[in-house]
């Protein structure tokens, strides 16, 4: 991370504030170099080392079975959807509580780290946001703000400080959250979303597929979702019902066992268990 802010902070200084996605640079082979992008209308934020390694942040740890887990879970997910050209991604759990906003979290992040996309991660369970306290954010406004108040969305986006990943949060918790993510504001943002950037990933944090509609109502507007279940946690009949809810909506890349077996005493461990 060093690196990347000094380098980051050296680009500033010679291209100034504007923002740009800087003319790319040439290795031997001739393929494009990218460099840092620089964020001048989202809000850029330094979230210390010790909070993100205290929240479980793969971004605060050099190596491990940790970071190896999520590194093979990325390039695991990079493979499907570059297969399929796709770029939004859906993340849920069949319950609460089963480590799905911090394996959205650290994918995200995983895949922000490599050059070759830029990763947006979108708090899309509004009635219990919870992405911004992974980054040890108090309540920010976020979707919910730009889908009922009309703020604009570029004044809500956050960039942690890592790599080319940035945030939307979720803003304040609503009840009425199935209705709000199918409204034709939402289809529409998703849309951009999906299409402003050809490089960019999007993945939606969701929230848990047996609790609310929310997930069977917003997953096709995704390409794909990935779920999230906990070894010792959930059962295999919550695992079937909630991949029999989803099977006609969109195809599930697999599922991730989050504290699993060896990888159990490592923060927040996880493997891919399954893929179709």
């Amino acid at each position: 991370m060093d690196r990347f802010r000094t380098a980051l902070q050296l680009y500033k200084d010679q291209q100034g504030q504007s923002d740009t996605r800087s003319q790319a640079g040439r290795l031997a082979g001739g393929q494009a170099l990218p460099l840092p992008i620089v964020y001048t209308r989202t809000r850029s934020l330094d979230i210390p080392l010790s909070v993100l390694r205290q929240r479980r942040v793969m971004a605060a740890y050099d190596k491990g079975s940790f970071v190896d887990a999520i590194k093979i879970l990325r390039t695991q997910v990079m493979h499907r959807l570059r297969e399929n050209n796709w770029n939004v991604l859906g993340v849920t759990s069949p319950g609460h509580g089963e480590g799905k906003t911090l394996t959205a979290v650290n994918l995200a992040v995983s895949l922000a780290m490599e050059t070759t996309q830029t990763v947006l991660l979108v708090d899309a369970n509004l009635r219990n946001p919870s992405v911004h306290e992974v980054f040890g954010l108090d309540d920010c406004p976020g979707l919910a703000d730009y889908l009922l108040d009309n703020q604009p969305v570029e004044d809500l986006l956050v960039h942690p400080g890592i790599g080319r990943f940035v945030l939307l949060p979720g803003g304040r918790a609503i009840s009425n959250s199935t209705e709000i993510l199918t409204s034709p504001k939402m289809v529409a943002l998703v849309e951009e979303f999906k299409h402003r950037y050809p490089a960019r990933i999007v993945i939606f944090d969701l929230p848990p597929l047996l609790h609310t509609a929310d997930v069977l109502a917003f997953s096709p507007y995704t390409d794909a979702l990935l779920l999230v279940v906990e070894e010792g946690k959930t059962t295999v009949e919550e695992v079937q019902r909630a991949l029999s809810l989803v099977k006609n909506s969109r195809p599930v890349l697999g599922t991730v066992l989050n504290k699993a077996g060896q990888l159990a005493a490592t923060p927040a461990s996880m493997r891919k268990l399954l893929s179709h």
